[in-house]
């Protein structure tokens, strides 16, 4: 099912946990209720698995994907340079294409080539998005196989407004080098936030589809 919603830079899942603690740490910043910045329409479907073997393997691998389009309705030329994270209850942070195979796209292409024939590569979704429903993007975003004893995950997917805001970082010493993590400030972008439960018990979520418990933007 379709549902509507009105970075290039790659970062390790390490420095994104201590990212998600300090900002626990924080009154986070709640996003403007009416659009601030430019806004992408997003639809998408909820995420599904599919088991790949991969080139070398004897045993398939679990994967879990999430397809979506994106549309361009403001009144200009975006860049378009979505990141997509998936965080389980036990927050622990898993970033799209990482240890990806691409015969993990190409399993997934062939799944759903007659529904979508033209997905996009999840590389070639980045770059320049023109206006108007003529260039619309459809492309997928892929996760591996998260921790089996989850019972709930959320995926933020990132890029899709240009509203963004600065925090104070409370845990930054002066006295240490910057880094990543320890740094005055913290760019937090106005994300769309993808709640999901896995019902069951710990065998049967292995099956179990995700049921979505809600949908929210956030300052992250």
């Amino acid at each position: 099912m379709y549902v509507r919603s009105t970075m290039k830079r790659r970062i390790p899942s390490a420095v994104l946990a201590v990212s998600l603690a300090a900002a626990t740490a924080m009154a986070a910043p709640e996003p403007s209720m009416a659009p601030k910045s430019w806004e992408l329409e997003f639809r998408f479907h909820d995420p599904a698995r599919i088991a790949v073997t991969l080139p070398g393997d004897t045993r398939p691998t679990t994967f879990w994907y999430m397809i979506y389009t994106v549309t361009n309705r403001t009144d200009r030329e975006v860049d378009f340079y979505p990141q997509f994270d998936l965080v389980t209850d036990g927050l622990r942070v898993f970033r799209s294409g990482d240890e990806v195979s691409p015969s993990v796209f190409d399993a997934i292409r062939r799944r759903h080539h007659k529904q979508h024939p033209f997905l996009f590569e999840p590389l070639k979704a980045s770059g320049k998005l023109l206006r108007g429903t003529d260039n619309s993007r459809t492309s997928v975003a892929i996760f591996r196989q998260f921790d089996a004893e989850a019972s709930h995950f959320t995926i933020y997917a990132a890029g899709l407004s240009g509203e963004v805001t600065r925090v104070a970082n409370p845990a930054f010493d002066g006295q240490k080098p910057r880094t990543n993590g320890n740094t005055p400030f913290f760019t937090l972008r106005k994300t769309l936030a993808i709640e999901y439960d896995i019902p069951g018990d710990l065998v049967s979520r292995k099956r179990a589809a995700p049921i979505r418990a809600g949908r929210r933007w956030v300052m992250r």
